[in-house]
């Protein structure tokens, strides 16, 4: 089991990261940037979910780390309903769509484990945070 000692280690964090990046890649298309505001909205939603992750790595307490990770969850479920506006919009397809989806799902299932984690049940691998 290897140990984190950085944000960067914890694989939910890593996990939220590609979504980010995908969530750029796919509302900087032209008729997804074009909608201003769901573009925008989209991918502060992804980046609330790495950041939070990672602030509240930075945190004091473990009260307080989980307190974060539940904020970076919602937004994950945030970008997840935002993602059936860009579908029913025909920003994205429904293979974007679905892959997405799953990619939130999964982080959301990790930040979950790594709350559960924090909370006390200490035998969590650090490849399911």
């Amino acid at each position: 089991m290897s140990k984190i000692e950085r944000f960067e280690d914890i694989q939910a964090w890593q996990k939220a990261r590609k979504i980010t990046n995908s969530i750029y890649r796919v509302s900087g298309k032209d008729k997804f940037k074009k909608d201003f505001a769901l573009s925008d909205q989209i991918r502060k939603a992804s980046i609330s979910i790495m950041s939070n992750i990672a602030e509240g790595f930075s945190r004091e307490t473990d009260k307080e780390f989980i307190r974060f990770l539940t904020i970076a969850k919602a937004s994950a479920s945030e970008v997840q309903s935002q993602l059936y506006i860009a579908l029913d919009q025909n920003y994205i397809d429904k293979k974007e769509f679905e892959e997405l989806y799953d990619s939130l799902d999964h982080c959301s299932r990790q930040i979950a484990n790594f709350k559960s984690y924090l909370k006390g049940a200490r035998t969590l691998d650090p490849e399911d945070a």
